[in-house]
């Protein structure tokens, strides 16, 4: 596949790149150069229009929990009707991926779902049954005893105690985890929880890390005070999800920073529970998603002045408007070029991927093309309306370009 006279946005930070050519070879783009004469009879000629690495979320829930995403499944069943069927569930999952597709999402980390959907996504997508992001999963979130697993239930494994720390640990490696995630402290959706302290003791945080890393996978952990925040720093985590509270203790993000670790900030949740789902949650928690929403915001800032990498996690729904974190991590105060750069190689490092998130030879065929220039109006990133040509692992599974010969719009 050769793409011809794009305006490359590499991932990397670095200014646009006018009038270049991309070659891609089997799954991998092999040559990123420039346009020279007529184009090749073979070229896709995608004329002028901002071709950038695919966008990775790196904080979604894969699941057929649509809660979230009112419309987007099936209609809520009406009194008297037949119950339904569980597997229902599994058509909701497959038009998630397409929807992801077409949104120019071409990776996804899943950080909890029920009964280990997204495994089942990810097998799916890995057999060739259906078209799909890359998927990441953690399988079941590893937490202390909370009143957050008489909730969330299948998608929580709860321990206590370092050994079974670490016994949960290997569970979810055996259920097929690409990595772990921890409950550093307790979750702003459970009236019953605290989300100020630590969840685990050091002794059970420091169990999963060290298992996990000694078997070779990486640790997210969900963080949002600052009790939790300083234990999952210390013992080397290599994610904090959320993170609203670190904006206060500027120590933290500096050590996060020479350590590398990503911060995925998820302003959108905070956003449904304080603005777009204020009937479905009790009022304490929509006071305190009010609260955390701007701390959200303050950290991002912080974050960024202290030199932490920044990942794009959506933490919502639907489906396929998972860029909407992104147009708002560049209202909270980053640039668009900082925004991109977020959901793509902030994201990859995320994931724990190398190969992913830049336009660079040698890189998987992660490719977008979209009308508009983000670095005008990123806007122009969040939904399927405005992608040209998307294209995973080197093959083309999406856009209004997609088709034979030249592909012209």
């Amino acid at each position: 596949m050769l793409l011809w006279n794009a305006r490359v946005i590499d991932g990397t930070g670095r200014p646009p790149r006018e009038r270049a050519v991309v070659r891609i070879d089997e799954r991998r783009i092999a040559e990123v150069g420039e346009t020279g004469g007529p184009a090749p009879e073979e070229a896709i000629d995608v004329g002028g229009r901002t071709l950038l690495p695919g966008l990775i979320d790196a904080h979604a829930h894969v699941s057929s929990d649509v809660s979230r995403s009112p419309g987007f499944g099936p209609p809520p069943p009406l009194h008297g009707e037949a119950p339904r069927r569980r597997e229902i569930g599994y058509f909701v999952l497959a038009k998630s991926a397409r929807a992801l597709l077409e949104a120019g999402i071409t990776s996804v980390r899943d950080v909890g779902s029920y009964d280990d959907e997204a495994i089942v996504l990810r097998e799916a997508t890995r057999l060739g049954l259906l078209d799909g992001p890359r998927i990441l999963s953690c399988a079941r979130i590893i937490s202390a005893t909370s009143p957050g697993g008489a909730i969330f239930k299948t998608m929580y494994r709860e321990a206590d105690g370092a050994d079974e720390m670490r016994r949960a640990v290997r569970e979810q490696l055996r259920r097929g985890a690409d990595f772990i995630k921890l409950m550093a402290t307790g979750a702003r959706s459970v009236v019953a929880e605290d989300p100020e302290p630590a969840q685990m003791t050091t002794e059970e945080l420091h169990a999963v890390v060290d298992e996990a890393h000694r078997l070779g996978v990486r640790v997210a952990a969900h963080v949002e005070g600052l009790g939790g925040a300083r234990l999952a720093v210390a013992e080397g985590v290599d994610t904090i999800e959320h993170g609203l509270s670190l904006h206060r203790d500027p120590a933290l993000l500096e050590a996060m920073a020479e350590r590398g670790m990503v911060l995925v900030p998820t302003l959108s949740t905070f956003h449904d529970l304080a603005e777009r789902f204020t009937d479905a949650f009790a009022p304490v928690l929509v006071e305190q998603a009010k609260r955390q929403r701007e701390e959200a915001y303050a950290t991002l800032l912080a974050a960024r002045a202290a030199g932490v990498t920044l990942a794009m996690g959506h933490d919502s729904g639907p489906p396929g408007d998972n860029a909407l974190e992104l147009v708002r991590m560049v209202a909270g105060g980053l640039s668009a070029m900082e925004g991109i750069v977020a959901a793509t190689q902030g994201s990859a490092r995320a994931l724990g991927l190398d190969d992913v998130g830049a336009i660079r030879p040698g890189a998987t065929a992660d490719v977008l093309v979209v009308d508009g220039d983000p670095l005008d109006d990123v806007e122009v990133l969040r939904g399927p309306e405005r992608m040209w040509l998307v294209v995973r692992d080197g093959r083309v599974v999406a856009g209004r370009g997609r088709g034979s010969g030249t592909m012209d719009a």
